[in-house]
């Protein structure tokens, strides 16, 4: 799979973040990049087993005016176990498979909507956690995620991921020791209205992306709606983050 020298990579959660942000990112005012449309994708999982199941996604590119993709976009279904690692394995397989070049270096935006994340921050205000955006390098080190890390703060312990997809990208990119950033915002706030909040955050993790990638976020054009979840699946992290 041919993807471009910077990928970003992410999943469609249960509150909509994922798509939220894919649909958001677009080329900035006056680039030359231009962006496909959405471009789907599938992966044989039989060499693990599973023969009903695919490993599956869209694939949006940025290209240059020469056809060349500059930055890749994925966005992924949130499998659930036992589907989730082996898509996720395969699909890691597959971006790595092209020998000639280096490997991509992973963008992973996160939107946290937990209430323990919260109650646990002990840096600042509310007012000064608005806005904030937590970075972490995940697998190999290169100077462009030394430069994404340079003037951010790091995770709390207590952030953690419950989104399945997500957990298992994260482990099999240390075990690959891929490149890749993690990228959260805080979506959740005790004074402030849920959906302004999170609105607030969808932002801020979509700038720091386009920023880093030559792209354009437009707050007041992001599209995402809150969705009503089963107080089982609030409740229930899948992964805490780790490292």
């Amino acid at each position: 799979m041919k993807v471009a020298s910077k990928l970003i990579v992410l999943v469609r959660d249960a509150e909509g973040f994922g798509a939220s942000i894919a649909g958001s990112l677009q080329p900035s005012p006056g680039s030359n990049l231009t962006r496909s449309e959405a471009t789907p994708f599938e992966l044989s999982l039989e060499n693990y087993g599973i023969k009903d199941r695919k490993a599956e996604g869209d694939l949006v590119q940025f290209f240059d005016p020469h056809g060349s993709p500059k930055v890749s976009m994925m966005l992924l279904p949130n499998y659930e176990p036992p589907v989730a690692a082996c898509a996720i394995r395969e699909i890691l397989a597959t971006i790595v498979s092209d020998k000639s070049s280096e490997p991509p270096t992973l963008m992973v935006p996160y939107v946290v909507n937990t209430m323990k994340h919260i109650h646990e921050v002990k840096n600042g205000t509310p007012s000064e956690e608005e806005g904030t955006v937590y970075c972490t390098e995940v697998g190999g080190s290169t100077d462009f995620t030394q430069a994404m890390l340079a003037g951010t703060a790091r995770p709390p312990p207590s952030l953690q991921i419950h989104c399945e997809a997500l957990a298992c990208l994260l482990h099999m990119l240390r075990v690959l020791k891929l490149p890749a950033v993690l990228i959260a915002a805080n979506g959740r706030n005790q004074t402030r209205r849920s959906s302004e909040y999170e609105i607030e955050a969808l932002f801020s993790v979509g700038q720091f992306v386009a920023n880093h990638c030559g792209l354009y976020i437009s707050r007041d054009e992001i599209q995402w709606k809150p969705r009503i979840q089963s107080r089982q699946t609030a409740e229930e992290p899948w992964r805490a983050l780790y490292g």
